[in-house]
């Protein structure tokens, strides 16, 4: 139970600490040629459009199976 729950507290501090990182740097649209520099980790807009298809997926799945 303790592997699980560090596995998950891992995943999470990992994700948030990506999430400060990011939101440190400067925009690559704002900076034209120097944007190679203050790049981002993560593309958050993806990964929330992504994250949103998910739940959503989720959601309709969850009452199909739940209708029956």
């Amino acid at each position: 139970m303790r592997t699980f729950f560090g596995m998950i507290l891992g995943a999470l501090l990992l994700t948030g600490g990506v999430y400060v990182y990011d939101s440190m740097q400067t925009s690559s649209v704002a900076n034209g040629e120097v944007a190679g520099v203050n790049r981002t980790i993560v593309n958050w807009d993806v990964a929330k459009a992504d994250w949103d298809a998910l739940r959503d997926r989720a959601h309709r799945d969850w009452v199909r199976i739940s209708q029956k």
